[in-house]
């Protein structure tokens, strides 16, 4: 059995157990079923250890293996900001500092000029408890994340800028699977 697999069968046995601790910790933010769940994909041709967006849906799969894999609800980016592709994941970081983009400022000043120099990372840092950094084919950042989120009603709907975003608790048990060198899979809006 590779690392993977071995890896992957214990992540499922820990999904499984950590499943009630998800449902107590966000009782009435969100329907059920966007809490972290062993699924059948019923998609082989997705790699274990890739990480697939689904933005109708609001599903991200972390993959297993033979199609089974951790399907966790996601808040997407709103109309205009989603962009699909495949990235790689190149930097990952707990608690992350964060600065909001230029175009971020120019769209929203009111709500972002005052953060041009940044913030510190903590429980009020847009970007959550994790941030999982998303790269280009040519090896530059995108600015597009997996990240954490303090406003967990917001999971199942289009509203960031771009990001996919998970409850804190959420993003803290995908971070410890995802890998560096991952591919992740922003599949386009229907």
């Amino acid at each position: 059995m590779s690392s993977l697999s071995r890896r992957s069968v214990f992540g499922v046995l820990l999904a499984v157990a950590a499943a009630p601790q998800f449902a107590f910790a966000h009782k009435n933010q969100f329907p059920d079923r966007f809490l972290p769940q062993l699924v059948n994909s019923g998609r082989r041709d997705w790699e274990a250890g890739s990480v697939h967006v689904v933005p109708d849906d609001y599903f991200l799969y972390f993959m297993l293996n033979d199609g089974l894999a951790i399907r966790y609800g996601v808040g997407v980016g709103r109309k205009g900001l989603y962009k699909s592709g495949t990235f790689t994941v190149a930097r990952k970081a707990k608690w992350p500092w964060w600065r909001p983009t230029n175009a971020m400022i120019r769209r929203e000043p009111h709500k972002y000029a005052r953060y041009k120099n940044g913030l510190k990372g903590g429980p009020n840092n847009p970007l959550g408890a994790r941030a999982i950094y998303l790269y280009d084919e040519a090896g530059r950042d995108t600015y597009l994340r997996i990240h954490g989120t303090n406003e967990p009603r917001t999971i199942g709907s289009a509203v960031s800028n771009g990001c996919a975003r998970l409850t804190n608790e959420h993003v803290k048990d995908l971070y410890e699977r995802v890998e560096i060198s991952a591919k992740v899979h922003l599949h386009p809006k229907g």
